[in-house]
């Protein structure tokens, strides 16, 4: 099996097809490489790419822009996240079709929010280098195999 909860240590015993019980309580909250933006992976395939994490964003955090391989959901939970089409406020819901591009920030309470997308998300830096969520060189790391697959997102 290759989906699994990262952080959650009392997995690694199940059987495969087990249910995977995750206390989200327990798990980490983890910094990512944009100040004010952080997350705990609840699921990630790396045969498919699918994952799904709870973000937390501090109010104005900024997602720099960025295009999804293929199609992103997000529920806000708590507070609110704004892009330049509109703003999404708790109890709300947005999805992006498949190499959608666009920028994200945390509402002025900032945000906590559930969101389902595949990797690799290409960020566009201001120097114009195109990088993956870890600041990755893109091409170097998914550029091969997001074009076997067809994706688009430039």
């Amino acid at each position: 099996m290759s989906a699994i909860t990262p952080k959650a240590s009392d997995h690694a015993q199940l059987p495969p097809l087990a249910s995977r019980f995750v206390d989200v309580e327990k798990l980490p909250w983890e910094t990512t490489r944009f100040p004010g933006i952080e997350s705990k992976v609840l699921l990630v395939d790396h045969a498919s790419g699918v994952m799904t994490a709870l973000m937390r964003f501090a109010p104005g955090a900024r997602l720099p822009v960025h295009a999804h391989v293929m199609i992103e959901q997000t529920w806000v939970i708590e507070g609110s996240l704004v892009c330049g089409e509109g703003e999404c406020k708790a109890g709300q819901y947005v999805w992006r079709p498949a190499g959608s591009r666009h920028e994200a920030w945390g509402g002025p309470q900032g945000g906590l929010m559930l969101a389902m997308f595949q990797v690799p998300n290409k960020f566009y830096e201001k120097d114009g280098r195109e990088t993956d969520a870890l600041g990755a060189d893109w091409d170097s790391a998914w550029g091969v195999a997001a074009t076997h697959a067809g994706v688009k997102t430039g």
